[in-house]
This record gives C-alpha cells, structure tokens and sequence, in this order.
C-alpha cells in the first residue's frame, strides 16, 4: 500500500489516500474494485467478483468470518468526472493532504468512508460476520452495480441482519445524521410536436415552445404536496429545455424537455406519470409525449432495532446523538433494502461532487471508531 506500512490495513487515512490515487470515474475499470479486493483478501475475508454478462460492470462481494450475525458495509469505488483539473487547487487524483484535509475526487463520496469500513474491519474483534458489497457503478446508470449484488445475493439465498451504506450523509459532524430512508427519484422526458413554419405567419403553424413552456410552468409551481411527517415535500425541477433551433424565422417543430422528480410516499411512479401526462395533455392535446426514463421508489428503512443498534455506537464513541433523516437525493440502500435493515452513515457531505473534494482526516478517524464499534457490538436485531 502506497504511504506507509503495507500491512497497516487499519489506516483509513492511508486506505483513502490510496484509492483516491486511482482514476477511477464512472464506471470504475477495475482497478479501484481491485485494491479493495486485495485488501480484503489480506485480512482473510472470502471473495466473489461479480459481473454480469455484457455489462462490464465490476462488483465485489466479501466475507469476513463464519457464522453468527451478519454485518454488511456497502460502497461504492467510482466517482463523478473532476471536471477542469486546473480549477483544482491539488490534482484531482494526486491524493494531496494538507491543512487536516484529504483532497481528491472522490475522497468526501465516498472511498473515504469505504476506507473508513475496511479499517474498522481490519481493527475488529468480529463476533459474527462482516459483509462487504462494493460496486464500480454507482454514480452512473447503476444499472449493474448494487443491483447485481443484489440478484446475486437473492440468488443465492442471502441476506443480512444489518447493512450499514457509508455514504457522506453526516450534515455537521460525523454521526449527527442517520439517513433511515430516501425519496424516490423520477427522470422523464417531455416531447411536444407542433407545426413547423414562419414566425411572421405564426397562424399557418403551431408552436410547441409555448405549448412545452405552459406545460413546464404548470408542472414547477404546482405544489405536489406538503410533506409527511418523515419525508420533505415532494420537488420537481427542470433540468433542459432544448428546442434545437438555429434560426430566429422559424416556428420548430418539435420542444423538449428533461424533469426530474424527488418524491416523499405520498406518489408512486404510476401516480407521477399520470399527472406529467394530464397536464401535457391539457396544454397540448394529442401533441405531447411523456417518456419515464428511470425510477426508484421513495423508500423508508422500518429497521427500528438495527437503528438503534448504529446510534448506540456513534454515542458511545463520539458523544453525539444521529437524527434520523430521509433528506437528500436516492442512494444504493434503495437496492439493499429489499434484503435487510439498511441505514447510511459516512463522512461529512460538505464537497461531493465539488471542486476541491475533500475529507476531513479527524472525520476519518472518528468514522472507523464508529465502524469498529458497530462491528464489535452488533448482535442479530431481535
């Protein structure tokens, strides 16, 4: 392991400096799954590669111990593109460290709380089993990452008692906030066809811009609720509107538009898109096309026991008290939840995705003492 003593699993800052010295943007090739894979197998753990055909997606899976409750960690080793590299103050993968701070793409979301797990892991006394599911497609289409665990899980008869997704959801300080859910999140897109002509005869045409423009204007100030008592209200923003028209003089024929939803469980996919079709319709009769692009559910983690279980821990180690929250985008606990307790709890989510991604090297050490209390406390929910 580069930095130090190559033994010295038990390092996360060493670990999270390693990996994000890997280029490993959307989907991860490989390499980055690989390391975590050879760190594992240092420790002794089990491994299982998983891809499934055509995908050229990798995922791993890993145990750690045999027999007893099984603990599960999920993550994630692919990361969004840098962007401009000269807008960084240090290379977005050099892995720079100063001023207490780890810098790099992908150091805040998430190799840093990967890292922060397998250090845990590997200062642990394991009463039971430790799990690892680790993908190379999170940040992108998702399509064969977690999911492909899952099936493979499914597949094989296995679940968990407990899985923990070190996402960067703490808010101020590590542990502050226990993500216990997630809204669902919709992209569609919004087609209206029109006639094509000249705009100084704009009767001899139909214009779908101002048609697409009703549409959008109807659907962003249309409140769709006032949230639930776990969830916030329900959003809807547009996120392109494209015409595709290089000429002043003419009426398009056709106007798009991309909207994304983020949804509480007063809707559903089916509730969502027949609204979207509604009011296109009511603004554009037989002229609009609504195309559901992909989905996942609102979800909320009913895991009151293995909840506690991950509070306990961030008290007794940090002092602090995690609020349960549902806030924040969708993450890959949509795809766990289905075969166990699931909560998410990492680093502090101040700089994913940013320029200058960062991880705070204290909120790596106060997350793997977290991690190792969790792994040396936890017993099968009752």
């Amino acid at each position: 392991m580069a930095d130090g003593d190559p033994s010295a699993l038990d390092d996360p800052v060493a670990l999270a400096r390693t990996l994000v010295r890997i280029d490993s943007v959307t989907p991860d090739k490989g390499e980055a799954i690989d390391q975590v894979a050879a760190w594992l197998g240092e420790l002794g753990a089990h491994l299982w590669h998983i891809e499934e055909a055509g995908a050229r997606v990798p995922n791993l899976i890993a145990r750690l111990g045999r027999g007893g409750p099984r603990l599960a960690f999920a993550g994630h080793t692919d990361v969004v593109p840098p962007g401009d590299p000269g807008l960084w103050s240090h290379p977005p993968f050099s892995g720079a460290i100063a001023d207490g701070k780890l810098f790099g793409r992908g150091a805040c979301d998430m190799k840093g709380g990967l890292a922060c797990a397998i250090a845990a892991a590997a200062r642990a006394e394991i009463p039971g089993e430790v799990w690892f599911y680790v993908t190379g497609d999170e940040e992108g289409p998702a399509r064969h990452g977690t999911a492909a665990i899952v099936r493979w899980l499914a597949a094989h008869g296995l679940g968990f008692d407990g899985c923990i997704v070190a996402e960067p959801t703490s808010g101020a300080a590590v542990g502050d906030t226990l993500k216990v859910g997630r809204r669902g999140s919709l992209n569609a897109r919004l087609t209206v066809t029109g006639s094509q002509g000249h705009t100084a005869f704009p009767h001899q045409a139909d214009n779908p811009v101002h048609r697409l423009a009703a549409i959008v204007h109807e659907l962003a100030t249309a409140p769709l609720d006032a949230g639930t008592a776990r969830f916030e209200p329900s959003t809807l923003q547009v996120s392109s509107f494209d015409v595709g028209n290089p000429a002043t003089n003419v009426i398009p024929a056709q106007a798009r538009a991309a909207l994304n939803l983020r949804f509480n469980t007063e809707h559903t996919a089916a509730s969502l898109e027949g609204w979207l079709g509604a009011v296109a319709e009511r603004h554009a009769p037989g002229r609009a096309r609504v195309e559901i692009v992909d989905v996942s559910d609102a979800f909320l983690a009913d895991a009151p026991a293995f909840q506690r279980c991950v509070a306990d821990a961030v008290a007794t180690t940090l002092a602090r008290s995690p609020q349960a929250s549902t806030s924040g985008g969708t993450s890959d606990a949509r795809f766990l939840k289905d075969l166990g307790p699931v909560v998410e709890l990492g680093t502090v989510g101040h700089s994913l995705h940013r320029i200058d991604e960062w991880v705070g090297l204290a909120e790596l050490a106060e997350l793997t003492r977290v991690f190792t209390a969790v792994i040396e406390s936890f017993r099968e929910p009752a």
